[in-house]
C-alpha cells in the first residue's frame, strides 16, 4: 500500500529532495552543528531566495552568512530550495510595491510592452523603482518570517535528530553508544 507521500510526489521528485536536501542537512548535524544554527542557516537562505531580484541571490547569501556567522551550506541549501517560489512570488512584490508606494502599473500587454521600448530611458527608471519598491516589501516580509522560520526549522530539526538518530552516527553500521 502507497503512503500519502507517494501520491503526492513521484518518486524522482522524493529522490532529488532526498540527494540534494535532506541528505546534505543531516551530514551537517553529524558534523556538529546545531539544530539552532542550521535553523537560522536555513531560514536566511529562504528568505533570502524568494527576494524579488534577479542574479544576486547566491552573492546575497553568501555575504550575509558569513557577516552572520551562520553556515554557508545550509544557507544555500535554502536558498535554491526555494527556486520555484522565488519565481511565483516574483510579480506578486512588485504588484505590491506598485500597490503601497501609488506607482505606474506593470506594463503586462503587448501595446504597453511597445510603448516603453521606445523609451529605454523611461524603461529603466521604471524597472529600478519597481524592484526597489518589490525589495522594500520582501524586506518588511522577511523581517517578519524570518525568526517565525527559524524557530519552526528548528523544531523539526530537532524531531527529525530524536526519529532518526541512526541518520546522525558517523558510522550507522556501528551499534548506538547511548
Amino acid at each position: 500500500m502507497a503512503s500519502h507521500t507517494d501520491v503526492l510526489l513521484p518518486e524522482s521528485i522524493r529522490e532529488f529532495l532526498r540527494c540534494r536536501i535532506l541528505r546534505p542537512l543531516l551530514r551537517l548535524l553529524r558534523g556538529g552543528v546545531t539544530p539552532r544554527r542550521l535553523a537560522w542557516s536555513l531560514a536566511l537562505g529562504i528568505v533570502i531566495g524568494i527576494n524579488p531580484s534577479v542574479g544576486i541571490t547566491t552573492v546575497l547569501v553568501i555575504l550575509l552568512a558569513w557577516a552572520f556567522g551562520l553556515n554557508q551550506v545550509a544557507s544555500q541549501i535554502g536558498a535554491h530550495a526555494m527556486t520555484p517560489l522565488h519565481l511565483i512570488l516574483f510579480l506578486p512584490f512588485i504588484e505590491l510595491g506598485v500597490h503601497l508606494f501609488h506607482t505606474r502599473r506593470l506594463p503586462l500587454n503587448r501595446q504597453q510592452l511597445e510603448h516603453l521600448s521606445h523609451h529605454p530611458w523611461r524603461l529603466v527608471r521604471d524597472i529600478w523603482q519597481w524592484e526597489w519598491h518589490a525589495l522594500i516589501v520582501w524586506t518588511a516580509v522577511a523581517v517578519v518570517v524570518m525568526p517565525l522560520l527559524a524557530s519552526y526549522i528548528r523544531r523539526a530539526l530537532v524531531l527529525l535528530m530524536r526519529r532518526h538518530r541512526t541518520l546522525l552516527r558517523s558510522n550507522p553500521t556501528l551499534p548506538s553508544s547511548d
